[in-house]
């Protein structure tokens, strides 16, 4: 029997340079497609969570005015039990500096029971002299105040700085900020205390000018149509760069009137639309320049919601004066450039695509949608204004 050899070279199986080409083409196409879904699908999940960590704080707000009779504001020290006292809000006076939050007060409500217990409310939240009390608990990370689409803050709280960890050798260098994306509305103004008569469901209370808080009984827009928690962006800590959440300074106490260290100019409608809008228009003019020039912190203040302590603007404290995510920036009247701790305005911001949540004072939790109109949002910030509004408006 002959054996024949073919001279032809066998061919060995595999893909040629092409067919790996185009199947490398395909999977590209294929991740192209699907990674905004997926994304889509991610941001989706993290938009319901912190619509959730808005219903929890809504819920928690309702508990504690049923247990109360009457809802948290900002309040000084000892104010929290003696409502009608005499002392104020920390060595500073009744800015806000040293004021307690809301946040903290409510913290028992839905299960930090453990971080209420280590607050001292005896002294104040915020204040160069607490001797590093409140370090421990003012240092821990709430998730409930944390909205997982954000970023995280950078920074140490320090000697100039209300934590004070330095007095306690071993907190040094572990004073971090927190972080809070939630704010307790004022409504729709630019001054938060009590004695300035803001339409919102909180304020810091002033005990030597005006009475202490109100309940569910004074929300007489009805709880439902009434913004009680708001969500905003967290600032980048980064002056030198001007960001949608930067606080913008004007270094001034009014703009034509509307300010004015908390006259009935500071709210709208009362104060009337061309003094708004004349406010807008510094504020966003003011805004480029904020970055230059070596003491730049004071103009621009980049370190929105840093923690949940102090009832402050910037800080708690924001207000309705403008939809979410709008076009004008916020906007600070502090003349000599400190804190927050003067007229401001601070809107709803958020990452999620189209608007922000809110919890509502009846402890549901909505969306509110950037395109909804100026008035809606002044009848949603107010407790007490007697508009007529529908889940249609936003």
């Amino acid at each position: 029997m002959k054996i024949h050899h073919s001279s032809r070279p066998r061919r060995l199986s595999g893909f040629t340079l092409i067919e790996l080409l185009v199947v490398i083409a395909i999977i590209a196409v294929l991740i192209a497609l699907l990674l905004p879904a997926v994304q889509s699908a991610r941001e989706a999940a993290r938009r319901a969570q912190c619509l959730n960590n808005l219903h929890q704080l809504g819920l928690a707000l309702a508990n504690y005015e049923s247990s109360n009779n009457a809802y948290p504001m900002a309040y000084g020290q000892r104010a929290i039990w003696d409502p009608f006292n005499t002392v104020c809000c920390g060595t500073a006076g009744c800015s806000g500096w040293g004021a307690w939050s809301p946040h903290a007060l409510l913290l028992g409500y839905f299960e930090q029971s453990q971080v209420y217990n280590a607050l001292n409310f005896s002294i104040a939240s915020s204040d160069n002299e607490d001797g590093g009390v409140q370090c421990t608990a003012l240092t821990t990370r709430v998730a409930s105040f944390l909205c997982p689409s954000s970023t995280l803050p950078s920074g140490l709280f320090n000697w100039g700085c209300r934590c004070c960890c330095a007095y306690i050798p071993w907190m040094a260098g572990n004073c971090r900020f927190t972080g809070n994306n939630y704010f307790a509305s004022v409504g729709a103004t630019v001054c938060p205390w009590t004695s300035a008569k803001p339409p919102g469901m909180f304020a810091i209370y002033t005990p030597r000018t005006s009475p202490g808080s109100f309940g569910v009984r004074d929300v007489q827009d009805g709880t439902s149509n009434t913004i009680a928690f708001g969500e905003w962006k967290m600032g980048d800590f980064d002056s030198s760069k001007l960001s949608p959440q930067d606080v913008i300074d004007l270094l001034t106490n009014s703009v034509g009137g509307f300010g004015s260290w908390c006259s009935p100019n500071s709210t709208m409608p009362t104060g009337g639309l061309p003094r708004f809008t004349n406010f807008l228009s510094k504020c966003a003019g003011a805004a480029p320049s904020s970055i230059l020039g070596g003491s730049n912190w004071k103009t621009n203040k980049s370190s929105l919601g840093r923690e949940w302590g102090q009832g402050m603007f910037g800080h708690t404290l924001g207000g309705t004066l403008l939809p979410p995510n709008p076009k004008y920036p916020n906007c600070n009247m502090e003349s000599w450039g400190g804190d927050f701790d003067a007229p401001t305005m601070i809107n709803l911001s958020s990452y999620h695509p189209g608007g922000a949540n809110v919890a509502m004072a009846d402890g549901s939790a909505r969306f509110i949608k950037s395109t909804v109109q100026w008035n809606t949002m002044w009848s949603l910030g107010s407790r007490a204004g007697g508009e007529s509004i529908s889940s249609s408006d936003y």
